[in-house]
């Protein structure tokens, strides 16, 4: 085995220390390796805990190890995302990261010293100052987003527009100055993340992320977990942010290579695992069931939680609800109303396998890109409730462009400030969705495209295709 491994074409693996971020690129590994390509994914000693059990019995997939820096102003054992007390000390967090670079290049040297040099390092966008590590050793860099192809493409488009203005005078309401890019619904300047449309990045995070976008700018490519039918429209937008013509390589969705339902399994909690499949067996009733779930990243106030289940009780459809806060609990007496009608997990579950599961029939979701791609690639349609980053973006893709779901109505304005939904919303939204005109055609819009998605992984499919063409191009300029 071991001269076998010797001969066979070998990549590097650096994810962001964050689920959302890990969780592709693993998948992503696991098509390398059925491609005959050696892995070796770089990580920290706390995040390698879940990535080796689920990497165990893939021969061709390694792990290395390297340590997380202490860090001024970053709670100890802080080596994850989900770690952070709270998002206060994200920048902190993204800062430490760029110390791992002494580290990771001595693992560079050693695989120089032992001519096992990779053809390529994919690593996170996060981790920009890995393309200096690459050169200093002439590997290519690729740069892995873990947003979409529509979705990156409007924000590099907006901020290279808004550096270029003195002022903003844009009000939220107003359309965005988006040239370069053809965009068949409405985008207002509220749909932008945060601090995309100002005309000055000086504060440090813009600071890190604009080092982290001249980094991709130089680096050999981009592989983005999206396919072609679904965002094949919006790649010639997003090369002109690549030098020399580097290409765009949609290899998605990343999560339909896998399988085995094996990823991160190991680290769920078995018993609730065990809970959630006989909860959802009893509901045998196809697409009876509403999933809801916001990601690892998004505060919810406790006033918010309290709505959303209010909500969800009121529209009477049986619902799975993964709630990730430690201080909220249930108003009182309503465990027992719900006895039956709503299961509530606490821990991380398999969401890929909740989203396949017969019984589930619409999802409640936060529109992270994984999420959507998961709910797509399930052909389950999305009731969509953005909070942070590009998930705005991310809505009005799948509502305005895809027509697989439609988004929650927020309120206009609120005498308690950490209630953006009100329960009403959230019991019309989950009706209409679940029972109503608009989530039957949203259902199959979503069901439509899961089987592009399906089709693009298979043999022969986009995907498929453009992850051949990537590997054949860098062993190609390896031989060179």
């Amino acid at each position: 085995m071991a001269s076998q491994l010797e001969k066979l074409p070998h990549v590097v693996i650096f994810p962001f220390m964050a689920h959302g971020h890990t969780l592709p690129l693993l998948h992503l590994s696991k098509a390398l390796s059925q491609r005959q390509i050696k892995v070796t994914i770089i990580t920290t000693p706390s995040n390698s805990i879940s990535i080796s059990k689920y990497i165990a019995n893939y021969p061709f997939i390694n792990l290395v190890q390297i340590p997380f820096p202490p860090c001024p102003g970053l709670p100890d054992c802080c080596e994850n995302t989900a770690d952070l007390p709270s998002m206060d000390f994200y920048l902190s967090f993204l800062l430490a990261t760029k110390h791992l670079q002494e580290p990771f290049e001595r693992v560079l040297r050693q695989m120089s010293e032992s001519d096992s040099l990779p053809i390529c390092v994919i690593s996170d966008f996060f981790l920009g100052w890995t393309l200096a590590s690459c050169k200093a050793f002439g590997i290519p860099r690729l740069v892995f987003n873990g947003m979409g192809v529509f979705s990156m493409a409007v924000v590099k488009i907006a901020w290279v527009q808004a550096e270029n203005c003195e002022t903003n005078s844009n009000s939220e309401s107003d359309p965005p100055y988006l040239p370069g890019i053809e965009i068949p619904f409405v985008l207002t300047c509220a749909d932008l993340p945060e601090g995309v449309n100002i005309p000055h990045h000086d504060d440090p995070y813009s600071q890190f992320l604009s080092e982290a976008a001249e980094a991709e700018f130089h680096s050999w490519g981009s592989v983005v977990n999206s396919f072609l039918e679904l965002e094949g429209n919006y790649v010639s937008s997003l090369e002109p942010f690549y030098q020399n013509g580097a290409k765009v390589w949609c290899a998605g969705p990343l999560c339909l290579y896998d399988n085995s339902d094996e990823c991160f399994r190991s680290s769920l909690d078995q018993h609730q695992h065990e809970v959630i499949l006989n909860w959802l067996a009893k509901h045998s009733v196809p697409a009876s069931v509403i999933f809801v779930s916001f990601g690892t990243q998004s505060h919810i106030s406790t006033a918010q939680l309290d709505e959303v289940v209010y909500g969800l009780e009121e529209a009477g459809v049986p619902f799975l609800w993964v709630v990730r806060s430690n201080s909220w609990s249930l108003p009182d007496g309503m465990e027992e109303r719900l006895t039956g009608k709503g299961l509530i997990a606490r821990q991380w579950v398999d969401q890929p396998a909740i989203l396949k599961h017969s019984s589930i029939g619409g999802f409640l979701s936060h529109c992270g890109w994984n999420s959507v791609l998961e709910s797509l690639s399930a052909g389950v349609p999305i009731l969509a409730w953005p909070m942070l980053a590009e998930q705005t973006l991310n809505a009005k893709f799948v509502v305005e462009g895809l027509h697989a779901g439609f988004e929650l109505e927020k309120m206009q304005s609120s005498e308690a400030e950490d209630v953006r939904v009100s329960r009403e919303a959230i019991c019309r939204g989950v009706k209409e969705l679940m029972e109503g005109s608009k989530g039957r055609i949203a259902r199959e819009k979503s069901q439509a495209s899961g089987e592009v998605a399906r089709q693009a992984v298979e043999e022969g499919g986009s995907s498929y295709l453009s992850l051949t063409k990537l590997i054949d191009q860098l062993c190609a300029s390896q031989l060179k």
